[in-house]
């Protein structure tokens, strides 16, 4: 079983559940695309990545299920909490995630949503005093993906 939690202190911070998509680090990471505005029903991802928003209160919550396809069954969560925002990845992997979780997917998780919340502060006008750094494993998976994403097919 996975739980995965990420939170940080920002005041004033419910609104930016709203702006999810606006914060994503796109800069840094493939791009939050979905097929219509937040809300129940919108599908997308980001990568390949794929979910469905099954639950959404504006300014509170916003909660996401796996598409099948991913290898794991369950939820992803933004909500506001007092003093800040949290994210809860839950979910239970099946087959090669069980494997490609621990070893990779993980920490490129862990690091995408510390640059997500580093957005979300700023955003708020509370810059991190710290900024999120990716880990050596990090820069290597992404350099080992970029890699193989410039090989010829």
């Amino acid at each position: 079983m996975i739980e995965n939690v990420h939170t940080r202190q920002i005041p004033d911070s419910a609104h930016l559940v709203d702006r999810l998509v606006e914060l994503w680090p796109s800069d840094r990471w493939p791009a939050l695309v979905l097929d219509r505005p937040l809300g129940v029903g919108a599908d997308g991802g980001h990568g390949f990545v794929r979910y469905h928003c099954t639950h959404y209160v504006p300014g509170q919550r916003v909660e996401f299920a796996f598409s099948p396809g991913l290898d794991v069954v369950g939820t992803h969560v933004l909500e506001a909490v007092p003093g800040g925002l949290r994210h809860t990845l839950a979910g239970r992997p099946r087959g090669l995630m069980r494997l490609w979780w621990p070893l990779a997917v993980r920490w490129l998780h862990d690091a995408l949503i510390e640059d997500l919340l580093d957005n979300a502060a700023r955003a708020a006008g509370h810059p991190p005093v710290h900024p999120a750094r990716w880990s050596a494993w990090v820069r290597l998976l992404r350099a080992a993906a970029e890699r193989s994403a410039r090989q010829p097919a």
